[in-house]
Parts: C-alpha cells; structure tokens; sequence
C-alpha cells in the first residue's frame, strides 16, 4: 500500500503543472481574442467608437438674471446665476456666438413663473430642463450646434 501512495505523491507536481499551463494558455487566448476584437474594424471599415467622454465645457451667462416674476398679490423678483455645459466644442463656439439671444430666451422663459412655482426642488429642475430645451431649439434656429447637456443654476434667489 505505501508504494500507491508514493506514486500518487509523485504525479501531483506534473499535475499541478499541467494545470498551470492549460490556465495560463487560456488567460493568453482570452487576452489576444479581446484585443483583436477591440481593434476589429466595424461594417464601414472604420474602427468601433471610444466610449471615453470629453471633458465639460462651462459657459457661463453674464450677467446674473434678473426678472420679474407672474405672482398678481406682490411683486416678486428671480436672481439666478445660469450656466450652461456641453462636452462639444462646436457648440461651445455656437454659445458664444449667440449668447445675447441665449440670455433673451432664458430671460422670458424665467418671468413665466410666480414664487409659488419656484418653491420646490422639482420645480427647479423642471425649469431646467425647460431651459436646456429652449438653449437648444435657439441654436438649431439659427442653425448652429446645439449639444448643449445641461443648464445649471448656481445661484437661485427668489424676493
């Protein structure tokens, strides 16, 4: 009995060995398969798109809105600080270019609203988004581009 032991004993090394060798071939065949398919090129021959996302670009409106707001029962005012960002340097140009007719847009879309409208979180965010939309549909008027990804108030004071 104790030379099956010994025999046992001496395969566990080649064993051990072997499947280091078949992990290892596996580890290499996986890596050379994503790089080739990483590098493939797609249908039109170009290669695949980068998911990897360009830096923001801030452009900030100046200066600080300043609108009357709809409340009937007193008069009410908006100061916000707005700024606008988009990853497109075309666009950002695009905003320079026309930011006297960004900051009309903005400016009648703020007065629309009473203090009451304006009190709640959602309602900020709303108004937002509102913007970003007439942002873009001022652009693409005017037929510039118009990847503009969000507006941000960074400073929002109803009196």
């Amino acid at each position: 009995m104790p030379a099956k032991t010994q025999s046992t004993s001496s395969k566990m090394p080649w064993i051990i060995v072997a499947v280091l060798v078949i992990g290892m071939a596996a580890g290499g065949g996986w890596l050379w398969y994503s790089k080739a398919t990483a590098a493939e090129p797609t249908g039109d021959g170009s290669t695949p798109p980068t998911t990897e996302r360009k830096p923001a670009i801030y452009f900030a409106l100046e200066p600080s809105f300043v609108v009357n707001l709809i409340d009937t029962d007193s008069v009410r005012y908006l100061q916000t600080d707005v700024q606008l960002m988009t990853r497109d340097d075309a666009t950002a140009k695009a905003l320079e270019s026309h930011a006297p007719a960004v900051r009309n847009r903005l400016l009648l879309l703020f007065g629309q609203h009473s203090a009451e409208q304006l009190a709640l979180r959602s309602a900020k965010e709303r108004l937002q988004d509102k913007s970003r939309d007439e942002v873009r549909a001022l652009l693409e008027s005017e037929g510039a581009p118009s990847k503009v990804d969000a507006v941000y108030f960074t400073s929002f004071v109803t009196q």
